[in-house]
């Protein structure tokens, strides 16, 4: 054989080797999937609750009007700050004033009369002594006078005059004791005329102090709705009064924030937040939980649940207060803030990629070792179908790449993190699981062969 024929049949032996091995890994390419993969690694996690809401001061009040009346001074602006017992405002007080000093002049009449009662009866009681006296001794005259005019020893008329002393004695004595009497009830109506006066000059001194306002308390004022010369009201039944000013404690500050109904319950008391500031970009400031409350609010209206007469299916929240421990200076209420509060921590945690975490049919997981026909990503309709398995059968795993296939392997999870998720059990440290794509990893079947791709893909480039 000529040596051409030789080399053209090696080619030609060549050429359809190559067309073999090239369709036999163009059919083998066909079942493998394409994924993106993370590792399980252990690191420190931390679960963290974020929520909204405002800046307030632990201790505030609104200072109310007390009285009906003008306002005849403001003595503080807002952003003023005060200090216990510093005059605020006032109101116009000419009748309330005068009315003090009328109770006054009264009091001081009820007083003098109450002296003059208290001397009346003193000399009312000085009287029933002297009458007394002279009783005892006419009464003894009168005794002796008896015996004598038996005995024949004094006159008729002597004995007469004895008897008659004494019946005037015992007259005297009778109106003394009722002078006494009397006397004292007179001092008895002076003292209630004294406590009734004095009861009134309480009375219009209180009214008199309600048109006058100071600072219960060290703060800022926050809020100063009114003007001078305008009228203020008193609140009455369902009528609010009306609102003076605002005074805040500043020295302690807290952030009130509203947290979703599915999380409060691993919110509690004294778990550590970090709080930004709107107005304070790029700082964070820390603080610690101080309150929960106990009633839902509803997102869409803010009332509670408490004061609503109908259930309601709306989205609800719970007032949660964070009390920073070193807020800045000069910070006002009312300014926006976000609370992140870390419910939970794990120290060297074994963690996944959240989104490595997936459901599968516990009839998938039984057969992913033995799978009919040849191995490759599920179709669309596979997909629905595992959709519309009973949730109860789903199973929470991961799957791992071991032998070029991905193996789902059933996993109990812990807290969540930012991105990572703890597993407690089912894989190890360094097993190489599958995070992606999100289309693939919703429909890839326990048991695929895969290829691991984890090059980032480059962004379209804008026309």
């Amino acid at each position: 054989m000529k040596a051409w024929k030789k080399i053209a049949i090696g080619v030609g032996i060549a050429v359809v080797l190559a067309i073999i091995v090239g369709f036999t890994v163009h059919q083998s390419s066909k079942n493998v999937v394409t994924v993106q993969t993370g590792k399980v690694q252990r690191q420190d996690l931390a679960t963290v609750v974020s929520a909204s809401g405002e800046i307030k001061p632990k201790t505030y009040v609104n200072i109310g009007a007390n009285a009906y009346g003008k306002i005849t001074h403001l003595y503080v602006k807002e952003g003023d700050q005060v200090k216990k017992g510093q005059l605020l405002a006032q109101l116009e007080n000419v009748q309330s004033a005068a009315d003090v000093t009328a109770n006054q002049a009264s009091v001081q009449a009820a007083e003098t009369d109450a002296l003059a009662a208290d001397a009346a009866l003193k000399t009312s009681q000085a009287d029933l002594v002297r009458a007394q006296a002279d009783y005892d001794r006419n009464k003894q005259d009168w005794d002796r006078a008896q015996n004598l005019f038996k005995d024949g020893l004094i006159a008729k008329s002597d004995f007469d005059m004895r008897k008659n002393a004494w019946a005037t004695a015992d007259a005297g004595l009778a109106q003394a004791q009722a002078r006494v009497a009397q006397a004292k009830a007179q001092q008895d109506s002076a003292g209630k005329h004294v406590s009734q006066a004095r009861a009134n000059l309480t009375r219009v001194n209180d009214v008199l102090q309600k048109t006058t306002y100071s600072a219960p308390y060290d703060g800022v004022v926050t809020n100063l709705p009114v003007r001078e010369g305008e009228s203020v009201v008193i609140g009455i039944q369902n009528a609010l009064g009306s609102t003076l000013m605002t005074i805040a404690d500043m020295a302690v500050i807290t952030a009130e924030v509203k947290v979703d109904e599915t999380d409060i319950v691993n919110v509690h008391l004294g778990q550590p937040a970090e709080v930004t500031i709107d107005a304070i970009p790029k700082k964070i400031f820390h603080g610690k939980v101080s309150e929960i409350g106990d009633n839902a609010i509803v997102r869409s209206s803010g009332v509670s649940t408490s004061q609503s007469t109908t259930a309601s299916e709306e989205a609800k929240d719970f007032k949660v207060v964070v009390t920073l421990t070193d807020p800045p200076k000069d910070l006002r209420p009312g300014l926006s803030t976000t609370a992140k509060i870390t419910t939970a921590n794990r120290s060297n945690a074994l963690a996944i990629p959240i989104q490595a975490l997936t459901l599968r049919s516990k009839d998938q997981v039984e057969q992913q070792n033995n799978p009919p026909g040849s191995v490759h990503a599920a179709a669309p309709a596979a997909a629905e179908t595992a959709s519309k398995t009973k949730k109860g059968d789903d199973v929470q795993g991961v799957f791992v790449i071991r032998s070029k296939k991905a193996v789902f392997v059933p996993v109990n999870t812990g807290i969540t993190g930012t991105t990572d998720m703890e597993v407690l059990d089912g894989v190890k440290e360094g097993d190489e699981v599958i995070t992606g794509s999100y289309k693939v990893l919703r429909t890839l079947r326990p048991g695929s062969s895969v290829k691991i791709d984890n090059t980032v893909p480059k962004k379209e480039e804008e026309s």
